[in-house]
């Protein structure tokens, strides 16, 4: 199947665009990457293209789906969003706004536990790809498998998104645990217990439970929690440094999706009626209504009650 996918662009030129790129080049596809800072003309670069993945940051999604509209595309193109949050307006994820925008485009979902530094040193890796059409999914994942990148499939594309954008949230959680350094138990039980907030959310959003607990939920909330590679993780880590939020964005290297991620999470879960202690307090530190040591605080008073409720 290699040889029908005779060439892929990748839109978005920040380092998770460029470090999927580099893996298609890997297994010797030709790959252009496209960017808005580029100049270059995007409808001729994707005159041939049968693959398009969109590695844009959440706020990059409706515009590059806008352009794209204009140019008029291929159903037959395959469209993969790699990208992790929730639409600041809509609320909707890309997955849901790539399908309303080409409902007859083959839609691919791709995510997991993919530290991009780490990939671009050749170390081991897993991600997932997820579609409701099989041959789709397949045909990525032996477009991007390499020997250091492993990828798996998953029928569940919703679920998948869900996984890898809900767990930014509660890595900012954790990188205020480590910034306070308050211990190996501490950082167990936060984690433990962000699980089964991301499952209750994620299933209410349309996800499969099973879904949180492969590469995409548990994988990527393992990986992101434990990283200073990650930006979410950083940004709560120099918050509990005492740090304020803008000087933390100012000398951020991309974009940390955690932030627009909770506060569009607190106005699904008011909505929905979801109980998300540990998004709240997130929010209410993110919003300089609170000091990480109150958030701390607030989480450990909560009424007492049955570890599975």
């Amino acid at each position: 199947m290699l040889e029908n996918a005779k060439k892929i662009t990748v839109i978005g030129g920040g380092i998770w665009g460029q470090t999927l790129a580099n893996l298609a080049r890997l297994n010797h596809l030709a790959v252009r990457v496209w960017s808005r800072h580029t100049g270059e003309d995007l409808g001729a670069i994707i005159a041939d293209t049968e693959v398009i993945i969109s590695a844009v940051s959440i706020k990059g999604v409706v515009p590059t789906i806008e352009k794209l509209q204009q140019l008029q595309l291929n159903s037959r193109i395959i469209i993969v969003t790699a990208t992790k949050g929730l639409e600041p307006i809509t609320t909707r994820t890309p997955f849901h706004l790539w399908n309303q925008a080409f409902p007859a485009n083959p839609l691919v979902v791709l995510s997991g536990p993919n530290l991009a530094k780490e990939i671009n040193q050749g170390l081991p890796a897993a991600t997932v790809v997820a579609s409701y059409l099989q041959k789709a999914a397949i045909l990525l994942q032996k477009l991007l498998s390499g020997e250091s990148f492993r990828v798996y499939l998953n029928s569940d594309p919703l679920g998948t998104e869900l996984g890898g954008t809900l767990k930014n949230v509660m890595a900012i959680a954790s990188g205020v645990c480590d910034g306070l350094q308050l211990g190996t138990n501490a950082k167990s039980a936060l984690l433990t217990r962000a699980l089964p907030e991301i499952v209750r959310v994620g299933t209410c959003l349309g996800g499969c439970q099973e879904t949180f607990f492969g590469l995409s939920g548990l994988g990527d909330l393992l990986a992101t929690c434990n990283s200073p590679l990650s930006r979410n993780y950083q940004v709560g880590y120099q918050l509990a440094l005492g740090l304020s939020l803008p000087e933390i964005l100012a000398k951020l290297e991309g974009t940390a999706e955690g932030i627009n991620t909770t506060e569009v999470l607190m106005r699904i879960a008011q909505e929905k009626n979801l109980y998300v202690p540990i998004t709240c307090q997130v929010d209410r530190l993110l919003r300089g209504e609170i000091s990480p040591q109150v958030a701390v605080y607030e989480l450990m008073r909560r009424d007492l009650k049955a570890e599975f409720d």
